[in-house]
């Protein structure tokens, strides 16, 4: 009975109902924010208190999915010959130094291919410094800051073995690492804005009703304002997303086109009987198909059989 009024309930429910908050909107919301050069420069002046002032100082590297390990980074760039990842988490993941190496590997072999470097030849492979830091908004870690190693991952522990990545985490959470928010405004304003949809969540609002009020609250306060007054919409669409179920989708898509090739050999029978003269009703008893199904295909005729027809 519980079953039954749970789900009529999500059928009466209005629209906004149906949607769920994406897991991952801080991710997609982090690298939107990030994605122009000239606030991914004001973030690495803050993390490293450099000066730099010409975004094109800072060359973007960010790779695309790598679909066989399902995995993403979020922003990838060489400056200073460093080559830095910069990751979103809101999901604690001890695993991030494994995802680091993972990531590296392959965009060393990347950039080497693209310099035709010989890793076989005599000459030592000059390789960009890595650097990976992850900024991390969760409830998972109470510190500022914290480092993660590779090697803890080994069964024998840290600082065993041959390999060793390591990777920064700074959480910032409102009210976590202050001065570096102060360092860096749109990081700050990013804190912000998640956070007072957090809250709005807390004081018991619903979804829907704890983002507007958060794009309303951060606007008067000019948080974000440049993007949740001119891009609202898409600022949306990263918070909010449709449930997607991919096996059913797979599913419903084997189905439409098994559907598909049995009406194309229907249809191929159809214009046969047709041809010979045989009437719909006709058809229908000998193929045992409802008579509305052949009426159809009768009329999806190819142009040729109807210019069969007489007329």
């Amino acid at each position: 009975m519980a079953k039954r009024q749970k789900k009529q309930w999500f059928k009466r429910g209005v629209w906004w109902r149906k949607i769920r908050l994406n897991r991952k909107h801080k991710d997609r919301l982090f690298r939107y924010l990030f994605q122009d050069k000239k606030y991914l420069l004001d973030l690495y002046n803050a993390l490293h208190d450099s000066s730099y002032t010409n975004p094109d100082a800072l060359e973007v590297v960010t790779m695309e999915d790598v679909i066989f390990m399902k995995m993403k980074n979020d922003l990838s760039f060489i400056i200073d010959s460093r080559l830095n990842l910069y990751e979103h988490q809101s999901t604690w993941n001890p695993n991030m130094p494994l995802r680091g190496l993972f990531y590296f590997t392959q965009q060393y072999e990347g950039l080497l291919g693209a310099e035709d470097a010989d890793v076989y030849g005599t000459a030592t492979v000059s390789l960009p410094p890595p650097e990976y830091i992850i900024f991390y908004n969760g409830n998972g870690m109470a510190q500022d800051k914290m480092t993660l190693y590779l090697s803890d991952s080994f069964s024998i522990g840290r600082g065993s073995g041959c390999l060793e990545c390591t990777c920064k985490v700074i959480n910032v959470r409102r009210g976590h690492n202050e001065e570096l928010l102060g360092k860096c405004r749109r990081l700050w304003e990013y804190s912000e804005f998640v956070s007072e949809i957090e809250e709005n969540i807390l004081l018991g609002k619903d979804r829907e009703e704890a983002v507007q009020s958060a794009i309303d609250h951060c606007i008067r306060q000019g948080i974000l304002s440049d993007i949740l007054k001119t891009e609202k919409s898409e600022v949306l669409h990263m918070i909010f997303l449709t449930e997607y179920d991919e096996k059913k989708h797979l599913r419903h898509t084997f189905e439409e086109g098994v559907q598909k090739g049995r009406n194309a050999k229907l249809l191929e029978l159809v214009q046969i009987k047709l041809s010979k003269g045989k009437s719909p009703e006709q058809i229908a008893e000998e193929l045992e198909e409802g008579i509305d199904t052949i009426l159809e295909l009768t009329v999806q005729q190819s142009p040729q059989q109807a210019d069969r027809e007489p007329k």
